[in-house]
């Protein structure tokens, strides 16, 4: 996205035609973004919506399959035992309290490894569903976040003064710190009211960051030039266009750069312009 004042500097007498605009200079773009936006939101709430349904009926089918293996198992646990009673009794092998006593015995144990089976297994299932609550949350959180970010976007496009939109871009920057795109829109708007050692502070933090941001590199080679530091413009914008060559033709239009005109290293810059 190019800045603020690049779009302003190529607006005009000399318009470029709507075929030759930039994505973002287009009209449906902002239309665009909503409705992909309202697309992922009611694709993130089907989500939610069908893994909640799905992990209810995997916990009641586990629970109905629970019952049904701990009721056959017993029963013919049960029998068993009672087959073996009776064959013990026959014989005279044990008693009839050794055999209950035992009988006991067994079946708790029985009855206790398939509990503790299944408190596992359901234990398993608790941390998956609370994996997938965590994620759905923090999903719908980043869709809030960008619906924010948007709006506030939308009103720094319609602010009339560079006050107003340093205001809104750093509301950007409280709900995304370090947003480099809202520092760069920052800088511009402090370039408009003229204040070149804060642009170009601006421009540092972002360069910190991103040191190949041809933006951020554009943004402070016009400071650097408003500022008087020639050489040092010149070979920000060298960098700037080396990344981003659309920026040569906006460079050559560029009222930041007045004085530099006559500079026989960035009027070399401009060859490929007037060619």
């Amino acid at each position: 996205m190019f800045p603020v004042s690049v779009v302003h500097a190529a607006s005009g007498d000399n318009a470029k035609p709507y075929s030759e605009q930039s994505i973002y200079e287009k009209p449906m773009i902002e239309r665009y973004v909503l409705d992909e936006l309202k697309s992922l939101r009611m694709d993130q709430q089907d989500l939610e919506r069908r893994i909640t349904r799905d992990i209810t009926d995997r916990e009641l089918s586990v629970a109905d399959k629970s019952m049904n293996y701990a009721n056959v198992t017993v029963t013919y646990f049960f029998y068993i035992i009672a087959a073996v009673a009776s064959l013990i009794a026959l014989i005279g092998w044990q008693s009839m309290r050794e055999i209950k006593e035992n009988t006991k015995r067994m079946a708790e144990l029985q009855l206790k490894g398939i509990a503790d089976n299944y408190e596992q297994k359901f234990k398993a299932l608790e941390r998956d569903l609370k994996r997938k609550t965590r994620i759905i949350s923090e999903n719908n959180k980043e869709i809030e976040k960008i619906n924010e970010v948007h709006n506030l976007w939308l009103r720094a496009q319609s602010s009339q003064t560079p006050e107003q939109k340093i205001e809104i871009y750093d509301e950007i920057l409280k709900v995304r710190p370090g947003d480099l795109e809202a520092l760069t829109y920052k800088a511009d708007a402090t370039m408009e009211m003229r204040e070149f050692h804060w642009a170009l502070s601006i421009c540092n933090r972002v360069l910190e960051v991103d040191d190949t941001n041809a933006h951020a590199l554009y943004q402070r080679a016009c400071a650097y030039a408003c500022l008087g530091v020639e050489e040092q413009a010149i070979s920000d914008l060298e960098r700037a266009i080396k990344d981003s060559i659309s920026l040569r033709e906006l460079a050559a239009d560029e009222d930041d750069f007045e004085n530099l005109r006559g500079n026989e290293r960035f009027e070399l810059l401009l060859i490929a312009v007037e060619d």
